[in-house]
């Protein structure tokens, strides 16, 4: 299968009077056409960095690597700053982790959303105008063409979360980057919104990179799953494989950490993960979870630990041997 996104050994660093923070360490990604690749982790882990590299986004002291960076086989790592902004937006567009400050409470929504029309296509006002109401109705907003005169502080978060995908949809992106895109919305508005993202991923036949720290989330949409903690990617798999035994032992606390129904009992402790999460300052020295290990070793702290590839689209950075790291990731499932 062609890789629509295709990522190699990504790094951000950000220079600060400690020393070098390493938000990314040589991360890989792929994702192929209408395939979702979910990115998972607790905050810190450099998941919103990630997204932002892809997006050339990132804050002003802060530089990006890789080996290999390829939307639709073009090399971003080339691309103009003037190439990137005619990208944005047309083919590959974010949805933001915060829908109650990503609109311009300046502007009426009809206006931000016309805009990213104007901006990447020969359009008249007036198609702009049509293509706005007919993804507002898309996205499941009624009475879509009194809306755009609002403007952001007259809508609901959910109502503002659904214009955020409206707007990343303007030009029909090959790409859809999402941020954490339901992290502000209750329970029920984040069932609509994914749904929502699936049902329309599976009618634009767009592949979609998903951000979230939640398992629950991962287990409902993702084809594909990258865990990520401390800047690395520390396990990679399909979503029934990695749910099935998780193998890295950070993995496996995230799975302890989520009540099972009819395995949870009630009033037991869920599981939780001990100890703090290390520096990114510096250079890697030891496995950088070999302090909340509950399966630490002396060669976890011996040096960095690279990737171990487990059949074709399986990995995990850990010492444990395959064997071992999947009788315990069984049991942790």
């Amino acid at each position: 299968m062609t890789d629509l996104l295709a990522v190699e050994d990504l790094r951000v660093d950000i220079p600060t009077h400690g020393g070098t923070l390493h938000a990314v360490r040589g991360i890989d990604l792929r994702v192929a056409a209408g395939e979702t690749l979910c990115i998972v982790g607790e905050s810190g882990c450099g998941k919103s960095m990630t997204a932002l590299a892809l997006m050339d986004l990132l804050p002003a002291r802060a530089t990006r690597r890789a080996a290999r960076l390829a939307l639709e086989g073009e090399d971003l790592l080339r691309a103009s700053a003037r190439r990137m902004s005619d990208l944005r937006g047309d083919r590959i567009a974010m949805i933001f982790q915060e829908p109650m400050t990503s609109l311009n409470p300046s502007y009426a929504i009809g206006d931000q959303l016309e805009e990213t029309l104007l901006r990447h296509r020969s359009a008249s006002r007036a198609a702009a105008r049509d293509r706005a109401v007919d993804l507002l109705e898309k996205v499941g907003i009624t009475g879509a063409s009194g809306r755009l005169g609002q403007y952001p502080h007259q809508l609901s978060g959910g109502l503002r979360q659904r214009v955020m995908i409206a707007m990343a949809l303007m030009c029909g992106p090959a790409l859809i980057v999402a941020d954490e895109p339901t992290t502000a919305l209750d329970v029920t508005i984040q069932a609509q919104i994914l749904h929502l993202l699936k049902s329309l991923q599976r009618e634009l036949k767009m592949g979609m990179v998903l951000i979230t720290h939640d398992l629950g989330i991962v287990a409902r949409v993702a084809d594909r799953v990258a865990v990520m903690y401390a800047g690395e990617v520390v396990e990679s798999g399909t979503t029934a494989s990695l749910f099935a035994a998780p193998l890295h032992p950070y993995t496996q606390g995230l799975l302890r950490c989520i009540p099972v129904p009819g395995r949870t009992k009630r009033g037991r402790p869920l599981g939780a993960i001990p100890g703090m999460v290390p520096t990114p300052i510096g250079p890697l020295t030891q496995c950088q979870f070999a302090n909340r290990c509950p399966h630490r070793a002396a060669a976890c702290t011996a040096g960095a630990v690279a990737l171990r590839s487990v059949g074709a689209d399986r990995a995990y950075r850990c010492v444990l041997p395959p064997d071992a790291a999947m009788a315990l990731g069984r049991a942790a499932a």
